[in-house]
């Protein structure tokens, strides 16, 4: 099950990355909506907020269901039905919905035929492999381009950054029996993964490619039945370990994702994805006098540590780069 992400880009720069095309073939970008809501985080876990891109028409009844806008949800989906007066009382855990189960529960099937899908944006997310030494944790991403980059340029007619992980959701919206705002929460829905990676039982329902994220989208030209068929395991994925530091919550820094050695006898290669992923979190780190609020965010000071992995993410960085061998970042078997 999906129970930790990753999503460290800045506002401007997510919204840059979620660029697409309207039913006219014109190039758009999806406006934010509460954009000041919004915090990247490198360790996101269930209860937290994260950012959502839906159908402009769930908010405007007179918008073309074809156009985007970006929010921010919690994650954890309160069914619109919920009636007592604390989300928090909601006594099963909604954080992920089961694709062979979601038109079945009442928490989920009511909001799914109602058109309330959504698709969560992330730059990966993390799954643990048990061991006989306790549970390895790993980051999972899409393929980067060899020619992406690790942060996309202002200006840029196309997002050359990091490619976002595009997983489907559905949303609804909770409002407090006694009257107040309203709570709109999600969930991810999962899938049974392939048994090409053992570790991974039940995995996110990716969204391969913007044809994919459209009809997912767009609710009132793609019905719930013709929608759901877009729900299937993807192989089109890459891994790598990453430090247990990543296991508590309140860290939030590069740390969490960069890759790690298994073994002190085992040499890496850098891939292409994982070049830009290097590129992406060095850069990071280096506190350059030229970043901006659309970069990614310093976190040392804003949150409690446990204690440090054995190595700094720029020491595993400049040893990743150095060295040649056999890849960490592991593509699944076509």
């Amino acid at each position: 099950m999906c129970g930790r992400t990753a999503c460290s880009l800045g506002a401007e720069n997510l919204r840059r990355a979620c660029a697409y095309r309207d039913r006219g073939g014109r190039p758009r970008q999806p406006e934010w909506i509460r954009a000041e809501r919004y915090r990247p985080s490198y360790n996101k876990g269930p209860q937290s907020s994260g950012p959502v891109l839906l159908s402009r028409r769930h908010l405007h009844q007179d918008a073309d269901s074809s156009e985007r806008v970006l929010m921010d949800m919690r994650w954890g989906l309160v069914p619109s039905w919920f009636k007592k007066d604390d989300p928090s009382k909601l006594q099963f855990n909604t954080s992920n919905c089961r694709s062979d189960t979601m038109l079945k529960k009442s928490s989920y099937k009511g909001a799914l035929l109602k058109g309330k899908r959504c698709v969560v944006l992330a730059d990966g997310f993390y799954e643990w492999q048990q061991h006989s030494g306790g549970k390895q944790p790993y980051f999972i991403y899409f393929p980067q381009a060899k020619d992406a980059v690790a942060e996309g340029t202002e200006g840029d007619e196309e997002w050359r950054g990091w490619r976002l992980l595009t997983m489907a959701g559905i949303f609804d919206c909770w409002e407090p029996p006694a009257g107040g705002e309203t709570l709109y929460t999600y969930t991810i829905i999962t899938v049974d993964a392939s048994k090409d990676v053992s570790f991974i039982h039940h995995m996110p329902a990716i969204l391969d490619g913007d044809e994919a994220i459209r009809k997912w989208l767009d609710f009132a030209e793609v019905p719930t039945q013709e929608a759901v068929k877009l729900i299937q395991p993807t192989e089109n994925i890459v891994f790598h370990p990453v430090s247990t530091f990543v296991n508590s919550v309140r860290n939030n820094t590069p740390d969490c994702l960069a890759p790690i050695e298994l073994g002190a006898t085992k040499e890496v290669k850098a891939t292409p994805s994982s070049k830009v992923m290097l590129g992406w979190l060095k850069n990071s780190q280096e506190g350059s006098p030229q970043k901006n609020e659309n970069d990614l965010p310093r976190w040392k000071s804003q949150f409690i540590h446990s204690p440090s992995p054995k190595k700094t993410s720029a020491g595993i960085l400049q040893q990743w780069l150095g060295k040649e061998g056999e890849p960490a970042a592991k593509k699944r078997k076509a």
